[in-house]
C-alpha cells in the first residue's frame, strides 16, 4: 500500500527539507518553506545488480537470461525521417528569435517585467497565426471582457470567440470599424485557470497552438498548495508538456518574473520547455527587445526588437537606426561600436562624460555597459595611456539604452572616455572595433565580417579594427591598430596628443 510522506519545498528556488525552517538552507529566503504530501509507491525498485523483484519472475531466478531484446525503445535507423515547416508568426523579429519560426508541438516559455508588453506581443501574434491555424487563447488574469477590450485596441477583435466558462459554449461577438485582413479567423479565448478545464478544452476544441497566459495563476486542484507555487508551476508545466508532445499542439506560455528578473518558480520550468524568451526593456522606452537564453531549434543569444505604439508593437526592420545617434551633429565624447547579438550585428552609439570629482573617490556610472569591464578600461587609460583618472568622475551609456557588454566594444569606451576628456570629437564616419588588454594592447573578436558589412551599409568610410585579423574587401578603409593610444590617434584626426595634452587644464584642476 502507498505511504505518505511529508516534505517541504522552498517557493522560491525549488529546494526540498524533510522539515520546516524559518530560512531556506539552500538560498536563505525566510519564511519560503511550503509543506507537501507525496505518495510513496509500493513497487520495487529494479535493480541492475541483482535478480529481485520483476527480473526475478522473468528468469526464474536464473542467472543467465534469454538475448536482451527491446520492448519499446528504437534505433535512428528506425525513427522515421519527417521534415517539419516552421510556422511563420507574421513577425519576422519573433520568427528570428525561434530560430526561423514556430516549431509544431514545441513549448516556448517567454518572461519579463510587469506592462512589458508579453500579453501584447502573445495576441498580436495569436492573431496572425489564426489566419491559418486555430489557435486558444487561455488568460487567467483577465475575464473574456477584458481580453476582447484590449483586442479592440490593437484591431485584432472581430469576430472574437469567446468560450463561455459555464456552459462551454462558444459566443461570436464582433466589433464593428475593424479591418477584416486583419481578423483573427479561428481565435478562440478561454478565461480559465483550472487545469482539468484547460486540458478539456484542449481535448475539445483540439487547437494548433494554445496560449497560456499565465502559468503562475494555473492550478492542479489536487494539489493543496496554492497557485504560482513551485508545486503548482511544477505539476502544471508538466501536464501542458505532455500534451503538447502527445497531441502536437504547440504551447505558448507566459511566465512571471522575480524582483532580480529571473522566471518565478522552480528551475525545472526552464528545463521542461523547450524555448526560453525573455521580454526586456525600459517601461518607459518605447523599444522592447525579445532575447533567446534556451532554443532547442535554434541558435541561443538572438534578439528581435520591437517598438510599442498606440496599436501594440511593431517589429523594428533597422535597428541600428534606432541605437544611433544625429551624426549629422557630432558632439565631443561619442563614439560609435558595433554590437553582436546573436548572428544580427547592431550599431551602437556610446557617450561618455568626464569631469573632475569633487569627492574623495571619484565616481563611475555605465548604463548599458558592464560596470566591471568600464572601471577596468578606466585602469588601462591610466596606467598606459597617462590620463589621470582618479581625479575624474566617468559616465558612460549606450543611447537607447541597449545593453553592449561584449568585449567588442572596449575600444569605442576608451576613446569615448578620451574624447571627453580632451573636449574634442571623434570623426563621425568612425566606426571603433576592439577589446583591450590590461597591457593596452587591442585584441581581435569573433564576427568581423558581419560588423563590418553593417558598418560599410549603414554608410561609415572608415573602421579601427585589431591589427592581425583578416578582412573582407568591402567599401569602408581599414585602419588596423594594435595599442589603444594609436586608436586614439586615429579615431581624432589631425589632433595628436602630446604630454602637454595629456595632463588637465588648470580651470579643471580646481
Amino acid at each position: 500500500m502507498a505511504k505518505a510522506k511529508t516534505f517541504f519545498v522552498c517557493n522560491e528556488c525549488g529546494a526540498e527539507s524533510p522539515q520546516w525552517f524559518g530560512k531556506c538552507p539552500a538560498c536563505g529566503t525566510y519564511n519560503s518553506l511550503e509543506e507537501q504530501i507525496s505518495i510513496q509507491s509500493s513497487v520495487d525498485v529494479p535493480s541492475r545488480g541483482g535478480v529481485s523483484g520483476w527480473q526475478s519472475t522473468q528468469t526464474n531466478g536464473k542467472s543467465h537470461a534469454k538475448p536482451a531484446k527491446a520492448r519499446a525503445s528504437l534505433t535512428f535507423d528506425q525513427i522515421t525521417d519527417r521534415q517539419i515547416a516552421r510556422w511563420q508568426s507574421g513577425y519576422e523579429e519573433l520568427d528570428r528569435v525561434l530560430g526561423g519560426g514556430i516549431v509544431p508541438g514545441s513549448m516556448v516559455l517567454i518572461g519579463g517585467d510587469p506592462g512589458i508588453g508579453k500579453s501584447t506581443l502573445l495576441l498580436q501574434v495569436s492573431n496572425q497565426l489564426a489566419q491559418k491555424y486555430r489557435i486558444l487563447y487561455v488568460t487567467g488574469e483577465e475575464s473574456g471582457q477584458q481580453v476582447k477590450l484590449r483586442a479592440s485596441r490593437l484591431g485584432v477583435s472581430k469576430p472574437l470567440s469567446v468560450v463561455n466558462e459555464e456552459n462551454v459554449t462558444v459566443v461570436v461577438e464582433t466589433t464593428l470599424s475593424i479591418d477584416p485582413d486583419s481578423i483573427g479567423a479561428d481565435l478562440y479565448v478561454l478565461p480559465e485557470t483550472d487545469l482539468e478545464e484547460i486540458l478539456r478544452e484542449i481535448d475539445s476544441l483540439k487547437p494548433n497552438v494554445a496560449v497560456i497566459d499565465s502559468i503562475q495563476t494555473v492550478f492542479f486542484p489536487a494539489l493543496t498548495s496554492a497557485p504560482g507555487s513551485v508545486a503548482q508551476v511544477r505539476e502544471c508545466t508538466a501536464a501542458l508538456m505532455k500534451v503538447a508532445k502527445h497531441e502536437d499542439v504547440t504551447m505558448l506560455i507566459v511566465g512571471h518574473v522575480t524582483k532580480e528578473g529571473a522566471i518565478a518558480g522552480p528551475k525545472v520550468l526552464e528545463h521542461l520547455v523547450d524555448t526560453v524568451l525573455y521580454f526586456e526593456g525600459d517601461r518607459f522606452a518605447s523599444h522592447r527587445l525579445l532575447r533567446t537564453v534556451k532554443n532547442r531549434f535554434g541558435a541561443t543569444h538572438e534578439i528581435g526588437i520591437f517598438e510599442m505604439v498606440a496599436e501594440g508593437l511593431r517589429e523594428v526592420s533597422n535597428p541600428s537606426e534606432l541605437f544611433l545617434g544625429n551624426r549629422d551633429d557630432p558632439a565631443p565624447g561619442t563614439a560609435i561600436v558595433v554590437a553582436c547579438e546573436g548572428t544580427r550585428p547592431i550599431v551602437v552609439e556610446l557617450q561618455a562624460l568626464v569631469s573632475p570629482t569633487s569627492y574623495p573617490s571619484p565616481r563611475r556610472a555605465g548604463t548599458g555597459v558592464d560596470y566591471n569591464r568600464l572601471v577596468q578600461i578606466l585602469a588601462v587609460l591610466e596606467k598606459r595611456v597617462g590620463i589621470p583618472m582618479s581625479k575624474l568622475d566617468s559616465y558612460v551609456a549606450s543611447a537607447g539604452g541597449l545593453n553592449v557588454e561584449e568585449p567588442a566594444v572596449d575600444l569605442g569606451i576608451a576613446i569615448a572616455i578620451v574624447a571627453s576628456f580632451r573636449d574634442r570629437i571623434v570623426d563621425p564616419g568612425t566606426v571603433l572595433i576592439g577589446e583591450v588588454g590590461l597591457g593596452g594592447q587591442v585584441r581581435s573578436v569573433s564576427q568581423m565580417e558581419l560588423r563590418l558589412k553593417e558598418a560599410a551599409k549603414l554608410g561609415f568610410k572608415r573602421a579601427i579594427v585589431p591589427k592581425g585579423t583578416k578582412f573582407p574587401d568591402l567599401n569602408i578603409e581599414i585602419l588596423p591598430v594594435s595599442k589603444v593610444i594609436d586608436a586614439i590617434i586615429a579615431a581624432i584626426p589631425h589632433q595628436e596628443l602630446t604630454a602637454d595634452d595629456l595632463e588637465p587644464d588648470e580651470d579643471e584642476s580646481l
